[in-house]
């Protein structure tokens, strides 16, 4: 089965519910279990609420969420034109955060990462970030 979907809201935290909501909808049509769909809902949160808390510090600005389905597999793509992450490689280390200021606790990119099958993560500086999540539903993590 292929289907998709392309929206776009305002970056406020009372849109990060919505974007699960969504998602949850958009996946109900591959009949996950409780906990795959948990995970995939969570995974989409922390995407969302980076999004919100870190790409527009000054003001809100949009998020675009997107899905697409492929066979067993779901792929949600969380973007912004926001102000980019200076390295990737260094915001996804688990415990490191932006806004030490904010007590954040640093483990989006590492939950985001445990579960899903995998993430991508693409950002400029000035230009937004994009993450892409991959989640296969109907067998375990790493299988076909």
């Amino acid at each position: 089965m292929k289907n998709r979907f392309d929206m776009e809201f305002i970056g406020i935290s009372e849109n990060e519910a919505f974007a699960r909501t969504v998602v949850a909808a958009f996946t109900a049509m591959l009949d996950p279990t409780v906990e795959e769909l948990a995970e995939l809902k969570t995974a989409v949160s922390e995407a969302v609420t980076n999004a919100i808390v870190h790409a527009y510090p000054e003001e809100s600005g949009f998020v675009v969420l997107s899905g697409r389905i492929d066979g067993n597999t779901v792929y949600i793509t969380i973007s912004d034109n926001g102000i980019g992450i200076a390295d990737v490689d260094k915001a996804r280390e688990p415990l490191f955060t932006g806004k030490p200021e904010e007590e954040r606790s640093g483990l989006g990119f590492s939950i985001m990462e445990s579960f899903c099958d995998s993430i991508t993560v693409t950002s400029g500086l000035g230009e937004g970030t994009v993450i892409t999540l991959e989640k296969r539903f109907g067998g375990s993590k790493g299988e076909i």
